[in-house]
């Protein structure tokens, strides 16, 4: 064979490789590009607990399919008017276009592309658009070619108005006619259809949200170029385009289709496609697969939340404004001046300088709220797109103060058996610069609402009851690095001997402290780690310093970790664990992720270890917190029970119990209530993102986070049967003690009452003193009921000792006695009585003698005439 014969045959192996690949490729079109025959890309769907559509998540690709024969006809003309004039003309190639864009680039002019709708359609699908190469466009011309081979020119456009990118997040007419205009491509108006049809070539450039006055000479060039074809008339497009941008929104902005999505729920969407992402793995997509997600939220809880914390997002902003310019006019007019007129006497440079940073930061701000928005809808209105970058800067600052001078809050209510979330508001408006979920990512202070979290510890050390009695005075307690620290109580107040109860029930400092103090910070901090479901050592030491301030809440925590650990008291002391999540099915139904059966089998598997807290713990701590809301700084927000009042449908009214409790932080900052009933609990915050600023006096756990907590537990258990917390069957005894002293009440108790939960073994077996010294007869319905056995010669000798101050001699300042309880300004007084200090319980206590503290003023250091610490 010769070389001729060689050749033919590489020539011939080379056109049949070419032939078949050409004719493998042209098939792959039948597959690829025929939308009736591929799966195409589902959202995902996000359903409440009663099956309720809630939000949609798709990919970033919103695209809604239309058929070409439901579009007006003005669309398709604008189209053809500005990517194609002679689509039905040509087959699938335009020369004349390809000789304007050669000679375009050859001579530095930008004349438009040469390519025809079939050749951007091709370009779509097969190639890379962004290659500026000679071989792409050969490609690209081929797949043309193919492709006007398989479709019909209809169908081949139905395509390109379906397929080709038009916007954020937005693709095909559809999609970008309801992202733009807020309706379907099927009622678009004709200068509607010149601004869609623009995005075609460059939405970023011709996005009439971002650039309008770009937008509207492009729209203009359009719907003239429609008028020269003799698709319109040019009253119909002077009336089209008058109408348009007389009804303009300058106001707004350009965000992605994601954010611009129909929501129920946007707070609990964004945590539950959060929780997706570290559950699916592998291929899966919940963008594009079609999912369905079943979760806890009931929608009618999240709407109720919804509402009542915008309420309280609205008062506390109006309240903060109105407190912080008062307090800014009286500064201004009383302070400053003075504070000028001595810099300039005494030529005090850094204060001047300080009041004109004073005058600087005004002018800043007063630009930042102010000018800068107008400036910046000027500069959108007449295309000062120099002005941009300076408009941009003024939103950045304007965000940073913000952050520390807007007041945001966060809700989340759980189901205290399942702990389902059936509620969850993470802030003020859900959107692309508000992201932050605190109830769950936020990291706030508790104040006074952690406190129940170690008195939890205390009751089961058994040396502390509901009854035992704690003197609120001023202490000074010591750090175990020496520091000392002096705690007040809100406004300074001080109370004298107080019982547990309402030590807790009235938010007091001291005697939580002495608590604290009495059981040691291991025990305080194990407690309350358990109950906020905290297991990693390093987290716990990070989140629990071991110093005082700790028992009043000045740690950081989420609201979901302080909602459980209230939940778990209504558990009867199980574990709750919030889920957000039940299930998962594929697009075919089948279930691919069992959320909640992989937590009870876990749970299951826990046995007894699922109790965090014992039963009979839970039902004393309940009894206790069921007093805040009675008695306490939650009462005023439950409406003192009648919140929780409700009736039946045969009239009968009845209460179901709720316990709960406040908190409001140093300065003010942060303002808490957190409660629960049989049914539910439920977490409310109030506070700013960056720390710093006060809500100020009037806005406290007990003024603003309580009555939104009653308001929203109200609505939610409308409805729901009489039901109370579950009781242990063992280990609780029920007394009714003297309100005064705690200890069993004698005919002389003339101060009321108080019906108490105990561990069994830990209530009061002695008789008031306070009230009379001897009482040796008792009414029938004073007899003591579920007491141990006493001796008459103990009762008769029991005596409250009688301290005159007057009397006593100062101690030297020392060292905090550890054994008594004692602290440096302390002074330790010797009785032959039961003691009163908190280390020794009434229910242990020895008849012989005993020590405790009591504060002599004027000894140790002085403590300051206030203190912020709240409740």
């Amino acid at each position: 064979m010769g070389f001729v014969g060689v050749l033919t045959i590489i020539i011939a192996v080379l056109i049949g490789t070419g032939v078949g690949l050409s004719l493998a490729e042209t098939t792959n079109i039948k597959n690829q590009e025929n939308f009736t025959e591929f799966a195409p890309a589902l959202p995902t769907k996000i359903l409440d607990i009663n099956g309720t559509l809630i939000t949609e998540f798709s990919a970033d690709e919103k695209r809604e399919l239309v058929s070409l024969s439901e579009l007006p006809r003005h669309l398709i003309n604008a189209v053809l008017a500005r990517e194609d004039p002679d689509f039905y003309k040509h087959k699938g190639f335009s020369i004349r276009g390809i000789g304007r864009a050669v000679y375009g680039q050859l001579t530095g002019n930008n004349l438009g592309g040469g390519s025809t709708i079939t050749q951007q359609v091709a370009g779509t699908l097969y190639t890379d658009r962004t290659e500026m190469t000679l071989s792409r466009k050969l490609r690209e011309l081929w797949w043309a070619l193919q492709m006007e081979r398989r479709y019909t020119k209809n169908e081949i456009l139905e395509i390109y108005l379906n397929k080709m990118y038009m916007g954020p997040g937005v693709y095909g007419v559809e999609a970008a006619s309801k992202y733009f205009f807020g309706h379907s491509a099927r009622e678009i108006t004709l200068a509607e259809a010149a601004v869609l049809v623009i995005q075609l070539s460059s939405p970023a450039r011709y996005n009439p949200l971002d650039n309008p006055n770009t937008a509207m000479d492009r729209q203009r060039s359009v719907l003239d170029r429609m008028i020269e074809f003799g698709y319109t008339n040019r009253e119909a497009a002077e009336a089209s385009f008058n109408e348009y941008w007389a009804n303009y929104d300058y106001t707004r902005a350009s965000t992605a289709a994601y954010y611009d999505r129909k929501d129920a729920a946007p707070w609990f969407s964004e945590y539950v496609r959060r929780e997706l992402e570290g559950m699916m793995y592998g291929p899966m997509d919940y963008y594009r697969d079609g999912y369905t997600v079943h979760t806890t939220l009931n929608l009618k809880h999240q709407q109720t939340a919804a509402k009542f914390m915008e309420e309280g997002l609205v008062k506390a902003n109006k309240e903060y404004a109105k407190s912080g310019g008062a307090r800014l006019d009286r500064a201004e007019r009383t302070y400053i001046p003075v504070v000028d007129l001595l810099a300039l006497c005494f030529d005090l440079r850094g204060i001047r300088e300080t009041t004109g940073a004073q005058n600087e930061q005004k002018a800043l701000n007063k630009y930042t709220k102010v000018i800068n928005p107008v400036v910046d809808m000027a500069a959108l209105a007449f295309g000062l797109q120099d002005l941009k970058p300076i408009t941009n800067e003024g939103f950045v600052n304007l965000k940073d103060s913000t952050d520390q001078n807007v007041v945001e809050g966060a809700l989340i209510a759980i189901e205290n058996e399942t702990g389902y979330i059936t509620a969850l508001i993470g802030g003020s408006k859900y959107d692309e610069s508000n992201q932050l979920i605190r109830a769950t990512q936020g990291r706030v202070m508790p104040g006074s609402s952690f406190k129940p979290l170690y008195y939890s510890a205390a009751i089961d050390t058994r040396q502390f009851t509901a009854a035992s009695l704690i003197y609120d005075i001023p202490v000074v307690f010591h750090n175990e690095d020496g520091t000392p620290y002096i705690p007040l109580n809100f406004k300074g107040e001080w109370k004298g001997s107080v019982l547990l109860y309402n030590a807790l029930a009235q938010s007091m400092n001291v005697p939580s402290l002495k608590i604290l103090d009495s059981i040691g910070f291991d025990a305080a901090i194990n407690r309350a780690a358990a109950l906020l479901g905290i297991e990693d050592p390093a987290v716990k030491r990070r989140t629990f310093p071991r110093v005082y301030p700790m028992g009043l809440g000045i740690i950081s925590i989420a609201p979901i970790q302080m909602a459980r650990a209230f939940a778990t008291f209504a558990n009867q002391g199980r574990e709750v664990v919030p889920i957000a999540i039940r299930s998962v099915q594929d697009r075919n139904g089948k279930v691919i992720l069992d959320t909640e059966r992989e937590v009870r089998l876990r749970q299951r598997q826990m046995g007894n270890n699922i109790q965090v807290i014992s039963p009979q713990n839970a039902y004393v701590m309940t009894s206790i917190l069921k007093k805040t809301v009675e008695i306490g700084t939650l009462a005023y927000g439950a409406g003192w029970g009648a919140k929780f009042t409700f009736q039946d449908d045969q009239g009968k009214r009845y209460r179901i119990p709720a316990a709960g409790k406040t908190g409001t932080t140093q300065n003010w900052s942060d303002a808490w209530a957190v409660g629960f009933t049989p049914y539910y609990t439920s977490a409310i915050w109030f506070g700013f993102d960056k720390p710093g600023n006060s809500l100020g006096l009037s806005l406290t756990g007990a003024t603003l986070s309580g009555p939104i907590w009653g308001d929203f537990m109200r609505e939610i258990h409308q409805g729901l049967p009489e039901k109370n917390f579950i009781r242990p069957s063992s280990g609780i005894i029920d007394v009714a003690v003297c309100a005064k002293s705690g200890l069993l009440r004698t005919p002389a108790c003339n101060e009321g009452e108080v019906s108490l939960s105990f561990l069994e073994g830990t209530q009061p077996v002695q008789y008031c003193t306070i009230h009379g010294e001897k009482n040796t007869t008792f009414p029938a319905d004073l007899e003591p009921r579920d007491i141990l056995a006493i001796d008459d010669s103990l009762t008769n000798g029991l005596k409250m000792p009688t301290l005159s101050l007057d009397l006593l001699a100062g101690t030297p300042a020392g060292s905090r006695n550890r054994s008594t309880g004692a602290s440096q300004g302390d002074r330790v007084i010797r009785g032959t009585a039961s003691p009163v200090d908190e280390t020794t319980p009434w229910a242990e206590a020895p008849a012989d003698e005993v020590e405790y503290p009591v504060f002599i003023p004027g000894n140790g250091p002085e403590l300051p005439a206030y203190n912020p610490l709240l409740d």
